[in-house]
């Protein structure tokens, strides 16, 4: 068979995976173990990585408790992708460490990844007050092409729940009014500027933050809070993961909370990384089976979470902590299975994030946000 009628077979099977993945998040109609397994078998034919580790485990790919899981690492020390580099739709790459390669991420198709973070965010988000909001991005314009995993996924979150100019000119998803981190850092105006739209509209507000961008607009505020609708919901992801700054997390959420007049249910955690096509919410606004605790992130049906053990990767016993594995059905072009290095626990119908495995480098989302900010601080300080 010719490279051109293999990549033609490859991006065939592809496609028909995705539609499979998209219908299971809709409906749930087959089996999850099936799809991971079908997904995972066509990586192995296509990746031969995978198919090394496979056969290194010992896999043969029939139960999906024997799935390989990827280390995160080798995002950064190789190309995990099914499809060559000419069929990317997009590159997200990984928001630095302390020196080193970033991961990247390759994508083939856009359509699985809107699908699912649409689906993720309804009930964590937006359930509660369905219909047209305001939404604002603390966090720095997105480059463009697509290098952030996180700045896609709020441009989405912008066009799909709010898709309207904030003033006179045409809607622009790009409108620097709504993504609120700069050189100058923290656009306070252009914040309180949002909430004053939304409550003139009598519309929901969603801010989507950072946990840095969040705690560097606290500062900014000194003590001030922001007149904001009643239906205010707070987005915030990422950590400070040891680096300049540790602020807990409960603090941060009581703080935000007070800012905006809110319940501290209003503010839900999100958790995700560039290696995954899914998100892990809090579920504190509603669930099906009511409010779930604080710190307790719910894996979308298309997503399923394990503690392991270090050592072996086995299941830790009921309760203990491990490293998180994670099944994503969305990773149909790169790894279906991955191991991170973030400590986590079973707990209340989802996972509680531990921290991080002792000497994992820093990284994460905040960290860009936290370069920036420090860096229009520093500015600051140079003028005076």
């Amino acid at each position: 068979m010719s490279l051109e009628a293999q990549l033609e077979q490859c991006l065939s099977e592809s496609e028909a995976l995705h539609r499979r993945v998209r219908a299971f998040a809709e409906s749930a109609s087959e089996s999850f173990e099936d799809l991971a397994l079908d997904i995972a078998r066509f990586q192995a034919l296509h990746q031969p990585g995978f198919r090394r580790l496979c056969a290194l485990h010992g896999s043969l790919l029939d139960r999906l408790s024997a799935l390989p899981a990827l280390p995160t690492e080798t995002f950064r020390i190789a190309r995990v992708a099914v499809h060559p580099a000419k069929a990317d739709w997009a590159r997200f790459f990984t928001s630095g460490t302390s020196g080193g390669p970033r991961g990247v991420h390759a994508l083939r198709t856009a359509e699985t990844y809107r699908a699912l973070a649409l689906r993720s965010a309804e009930p964590a988000l937006i359930a509660p007050w369905p219909g047209p909001r305001v939404v604002l991005a603390l966090a720095p314009v997105p480059d463009r092409p697509w290098s952030s995993s996180l700045g896609f996924m709020m441009a989405l979150f912008i066009e799909h729940y709010d898709g309207r100019s904030l003033g006179a000119i045409r809607f622009d998803v790009f409108d620097p009014n709504r993504w609120l981190v700069g050189p100058d850092g923290v656009n306070l105006r252009a914040v309180r500027s949002g909430a004053r739209i939304a409550l003139d509209r009598r519309e929901p507000l969603l801010v989507l933050g950072t946990a840095f961008a969040l705690a560097a607009m606290l500062d900014a505020l000194g003590g001030e809070r922001v007149e904001a609708p009643e239906r205010t919901v707070v987005m915030v992801t990422g950590g400070f993961k040891g680096r300049r700054r540790d602020v807990d997390p409960e603090e941060l959420r009581r703080a935000v909370a007070h800012v905006f007049t809110i319940p501290e249910a209003q503010v839900v955690g999100e958790y995700g990384m560039t290696e995954l096509t899914s998100e892990l919410y809090e579920r504190t606004l509603s669930s099906a089976e009511g409010a779930q605790p604080f710190g307790v992130y719910v894996e979308p049906p298309w997503v399923r979470v394990d503690p392991v053990q270090p050592s072996t990767l086995l299941p830790v016993a009921d309760g203990d902590v491990g490293l998180a594995r994670i099944v994503d059905l969305g990773n149909v072009d790169s790894a279906v299975a991955i191991l991170t290095e973030d400590l986590v626990r079973r707990e209340a119908g989802g996972i509680r994030l531990m921290g991080r495995r002792l000497r994992a480098e820093p990284r994460g989302c905040s960290l860009a946000v936290e370069d920036l900010v420090i860096s229009a601080a520093e500015s600051d300080r140079s003028r005076m």
